[in-house]
């Protein structure tokens, strides 16, 4: 080991999407909406969406293993599993669990983490921190959605914008001066209703009346939603660059929570860059809450975008009020 601090690096990324596409068109068929309406509000054309009897645990083990194949690791080699879903196969035993079972990682602990479209940030925050605890730990972090089974198809101002995915990295300690540099992350309750599930929790349990309610869907405030993103994203961005003692001329690449095109382009205005510096995929996939970043990283990556020694931020936000952010030297 050198004299550099040790940090977690990520050294492997993976991403999984099913195979059927839902494009505005298709919706055009389904809710009173147009393909021009939907693109021009949210920046998405088509969105993935898993077939029948798809889990969440199945997109999720698919990426994982793209991951361990990126990284050359094998399932054995991974010490913890975080994943990070509001749409877990089960609300118990863990998504983490079903994962583990799957990829065949027979020297792991795990858990689920629940911080809405954060989430995968968070988990990759914590992972680090026990990285940085004990450096002998390799963690894999996985955020993972399966949306359109807790989508209202009813709803033309929500069904529009909602995808399926999952993307999973690996986290590993490095001497070499890569790695997570800084973290930001916090929580919000007075904004709860913006985002939320009303039904299937311990305050309004599953009855026949909140399923004919349609209650146990997804509901939203887009409007409040909008000027939270905007005004948190450009934050976040800007308060951890300046913990890790970097600057945005430092950045090669933001890769944010692929929330809507229009709340990108003004957090890029608010941010004075371009739209060159963020990563956007959100015209293909819409959005996939915990799955967004670590889908978006992947791709970077696999493209070129984010080459080693490269400065990046990943920053999401979501319901709860949620919110994290990284910055990580590639």
């Amino acid at each position: 080991m050198s004299d550099k601090k040790l940090r977690a690096a990520v050294v492997g990324t993976g991403s999984c999407l099913p195979d059927k596409v839902l494009t505005n068109h298709d919706l055009e068929k389904m809710v009173e909406t147009t393909d021009e309406w939907i693109f021009t509000r949210t920046g998405i054309r088509e969105r993935r969406i898993v077939a029948d009897g798809q889990t969440t645990s199945d997109l999720a083990a698919e990426a994982a293993r793209r991951a361990l194949q990126a990284a050359s690791l094998k399932p054995e080699d991974i010490s913890l599993i975080i994943t990070a879903t509001i749409t877990p196969d089960h609300f118990f035993p863990s998504t983490s669990c079903l994962i583990q079972k799957k990829i065949g990682a027979t020297n792991t602990g795990g858990f689920d983490l629940s911080a809405a479209c954060a989430g995968f940030v968070y988990a990759t925050i914590m992972g680090a921190r026990l990285i940085e605890a004990d450096p002998t730990q390799k963690v894999l972090v996985i955020g993972a959605e399966t949306l359109s089974k807790v989508t209202d198809w009813k709803d033309r101002s929500s069904c529009i914008l909602f995808g399926d995915g999952a993307g999973a990295a690996i986290l590993a300690a490095s001497d070499t001066g890569n790695g997570v540099l800084a973290s930001e992350f916090g929580i919000d309750g007075n904004g709860s209703d913006f985002m939320k599930i009303p039904a299937g929790g311990s305050a309004m349990p599953a009855s026949e009346e909140s399923v004919r309610q349609r209650l146990h869907y997804m509901q939203l405030n887009g409007r409040e939603t909008f000027r939270f993103a905007v005004v948190k994203m450009a934050d976040l961005v800007e308060t951890t660059l300046k913990k890790s003692g970097l600057t945005m001329d430092d950045v090669a690449l933001i890769v944010p929570h692929q929330v809507n095109g229009r709340i990108l382009t003004a957090a890029a205005e608010r941010l004075n860059i371009g739209m060159d510096k963020i990563y956007c995929n959100i015209d293909r996939f819409g959005n996939t809450s915990a799955a967004s970043v670590p889908i978006a990283l992947d791709e970077a990556v696999r493209n070129g975008r984010i080459r080693r020694g490269d400065p990046i931020v990943l920053v999401a936000f979501g319901g709860g009020l949620s919110w994290s952010s990284a910055v990580i030297r590639w």
